[in-house]
């Protein structure tokens, strides 16, 4: 198959109108990694939380317009297009302490905002003054106003009820917009156990109810996580499961704001995963959907509401099944229920009215969507989908009934998040692109395509800087021929005709997106942008397993850890080889968690393909995983045991590992345990293969997220690795 080429857009500079450096003569960016990563960020602060005002005009949005870390409160009116900063408690903050500052705000009305700063609730009074209220309470979070405007909700977490000496979980409290600031919230839902706690809720749509899921760790176990920092031992103890321990039990309920009682909806087996639930309008109905804990069996329960009871309206069961992508609401007028569902073979919407009838499809194609919201009012389906390509995520809508579908976002390919007023007349659009750090805009929806930017977070030599090319290639698997495609980033002044060292990574499903850095879990937009002005190419493919290319694309992953998905790594390098593009003695590949797992698997099972490779807090023993991923690497039970697990797991794969290898872990990390690196460790030494190992005292996993003296620390030794074993390789 001919390569496909999917340019970006057009280079920041040239979008900004500024004169970047002459791309014929740089290769990218003349920063180092210490000025890529600075106090005062080079590509700004990005806006988030967005939250409308009742009036569907404001939308608040937490951001810094000078590039440090603390977040105020902005608002932005629709209608005269003013942009307000409405706190200041980041002025005196010190950048080199790297503060998050605010963490959500919310409108009360009347120009008073809601917000939480520190796990502390805050409200701003209209004539700018702040006060701190429910001072008792610890880790407020998940602020919500009411539709009718009356009561403001919101979880505590571990408050310490002094009474009854009794340490409580998390707990769901609401407390009136119209009193005042000194009268205390009123607990709703709440256990005397810390293990018990509300992990989110929704309210009903009159403000006279709250449906809420309460998880239940009790019978889970706990696990000591020992290590060093400051000086001394230390222990981070967590409530950890690994496959076939207890898990968490989900319970999904209703609490009346009037009267305080609570009534529970019974699951057959509440061990099994809540996806999804919902309120009808009139408040008589609620659906739950959910799935086993291997996602393969999808079901949607509908409840009375008044009496409980129950009955099964969806279910359908798919052996090969791994990504629980779906997503459930009720249609318009609660005339049945909206899924989103790949029954069909692509993530697509579909209505069913009754219990047991054959969902009607609304939406087709070979695209996927990623989430919708439904607007009553006009019986509109809004929902993001990578319609236009894979890497992208437009907005989109589609009547109720089916039909045309709608561009809502504008012509330029990127990534948009929307948060929809709550009329649907505007959308807050977290947009970012290829060249585009993440900026907010607000479109309006009765003039699609068209969208008014409201931040411009870069500084300016943001756009002095000469950026990677980056561009789409699609090219076909070694193996079996599926298609695939990759995100491909390459020097401003790039030669087709010479061959490049090149990085596979950072690996992971699900990486290939046109925004800013491609991938944001992991802060590496300036590590790509330093490595490919030094000359290399950074490939990153969508690999088995992903979202968006279908479910024959995505099922093929299922019980194949580090097989599938590094046959598609492979294909990615063999494509570039093949183009002339690459230089074969000079492929480094690197990842994180999942992707230091695809990085060790590679390495042993592939020897000589890759010169060497960085494994950051690598997953090396799926028996330590959690439960959940049992979706792709199944139950740790049946007559291919412990075959299976051991054939997923690099633990058990690492004696083929002749390149150089770095692995970087965190000691505190309770998502891939710093024991499981030493065990891997221990096996290679006793095979006398050589490696390299940086530790980070005391770091979770997200090594490279823990503050830029870290990030800047760890990322120069990744490039030193990678400059001495593949860029300079002899």
């Amino acid at each position: 198959m001919a390569a496909v080429l999917f340019l970006a857009t057009a280079s920041p500079a040239a979008a900004e109108g500024a004169t970047a450096t002459d791309a014929g003569a740089v290769a990218g960016t003349t920063l180092s990694i210490g000025e890529l990563y600075r106090d005062k960020s080079l590509i700004g602060t990005t806006p988030e939380g967005y939250s409308w005002a009742p009036d569907n005009d404001t939308v608040l949005f937490l951001w810094n317009d000078e590039g440090y870390s603390f977040r105020d409160v902005w608002a932005y009116s629709a209608r005269t297009g003013e942009k307000t900063r409405l706190t200041f408690l980041g002025r005196d903050s010190d950048p080199e302490v790297q503060q998050a500052g605010i963490a959500q705000a919310v409108m009360l009305g009347e120009g008073r905002v809601a917000f939480t700063l520190g796990g502390q609730l805050h409200i701003r009074e209209a004539d700018g003054s702040i006060s701190p209220v429910e001072t008792d309470k610890r880790a407020i979070r998940k602020l919500a106003v009411s539709p009718d405007g009356k009561w403001l909700a919101f979880v505590s977490g571990n408050p310490v009820d002094t009474r009854n000496r009794v340490t409580l979980g998390g707990v769901l409290w609401v407390r009136s917009i119209g009193e005042r600031s000194d009268i205390a919230a009123r607990r709703l839902v709440s256990s005397d156990d810390p293990k018990v706690y509300v992990q989110d809720y929704e309210w009903a749509s009159d403000g006279k109810a709250i449906t809420f899921q309460q998880s239940d760790d009790r019978a889970m176990p706990e696990r000591d996580i020992y290590f060093y920092a400051d000086g001394e031992l230390q222990n981070n103890r967590v409530i950890r499961a690994f496959p076939g321990d207890e898990t968490t039990r989900a319970l999904v309920g209703m609490v009346s704001i009037a009267s305080g009682e609570i009534r529970f909806f019974d699951r057959p087996d509440p061990k099994h995963h809540v996806w999804d639930y919902g309120l009808s309008g009139d408040g008589e109905r609620l659906f739950i959907s959910g799935s086993d804990l291997e996602a393969k069996e999808h079901t949607i329960y509908l409840y009375d509401t008044a009496t409980g009871e129950r009955e099964t309206f969806y279910q359908l069961r798919e052996p090969r099944h791994l990504r629980p992508d779906w997503q459930v609401d009720w249609a318009p007028g609660d005339d049945g229920l909206i899924i989103l569902t790949d029954r069909d073979g692509w993530l697509q919407l579909y209505h069913q009215r009754q219990a047991g009838e054959t969902p009607r499809q609304i939406t087709q194609g070979e695209w996927e969507i990623e989430g919708f919201a439904v607007d009553r009012a006009t019986n509109s389906l809004y929902f993001t989908a990578n319609k236009s390509h894979l890497a992208d995520r437009q907005i989109y809508r589609v009547p109720f009934t089916g039909g045309e579908v709608e561009r809502v976002s504008g012509a330029a390919p990127g990534t948009h998040q929307p948060v929809y007023s709550p009329d649907f007349s505007r959308i807050a659009d977290w947009y970012s692109s290829d060249t585009m750090p993440p900026e907010l805009f607000v479109i309006d929806t009765a003039r699609p395509g068209t969208a008014e930017r409201v931040t411009r977070s870069p500084q300016p030599d943001f756009y002095e800087q000469t950026w990677a090319d980056t561009r789409y290639v699609e090219f076909p698997s070694h193996v079996d021929g599926m298609n695939l495609v990759a995100r491909l980033s390459v020097p401003a002044n790039f030669d087709p005709n010479r061959r490049y060292p090149v990085i596979v990574g950072s690996v992971y499903s699900d990486a290939v997106r046109n925004q800013w850095g491609g991938r944001r879990s992991h802060p590496t937009w300036g590590l790509d942008q330093y490595l490919v002005s030094q000359g290399y190419l950074v490939i990153s493919v969508n690999v088995r397993g992903s979202w968006g290319q279908g479910r024959d694309h995505n099922q093929t992953q299922l019980h194949s850890y580090g097989e599938t998905d590094i046959n598609d790594l492979e294909s990615g390098v063999r494509y570039l080889i093949a183009e002339g593009h690459a230089d074969p003695d000079r492929i480094g590949i690197w990842g994180s968690s999942y992707g230091g797992l695809m990085t060790i698997m590679s390495l042993a099972k592939k020897p000589g393909v890759y010169a060497a490779g960085i494994a950051g807090a690598p997953a090396t023993n799926v028996w330590h995983a959690y439960p959940s991923q049992m979706w792709i690497m199944g139950p740790p039970e049946g007559d291919d045991m412990p075959e299976r697990y051991e054939a997923q797991s690099a633990l058990y794969q690492s004696a083929g590992i002749e390149d150089p290898l770095m692995i970087i872990h965190g000691s505190r990390d309770p998502v891939v345990l710093y024991s499981d690196t030493i065990a891997l460790a221990e096996a290679m030494i006793e095979r006398e293969q050589m490696f390299e190992l940086v530790t980070l005292p005391g770091a979770h996993h997200g090594w490279d997220l823990e503050g830029l003296p870290q990030t800047r620390f760890s990322f120069r030794k990744m490039v030193e690795f990678f400059d001495r074993n593949v860029k300079n390789r002899k």
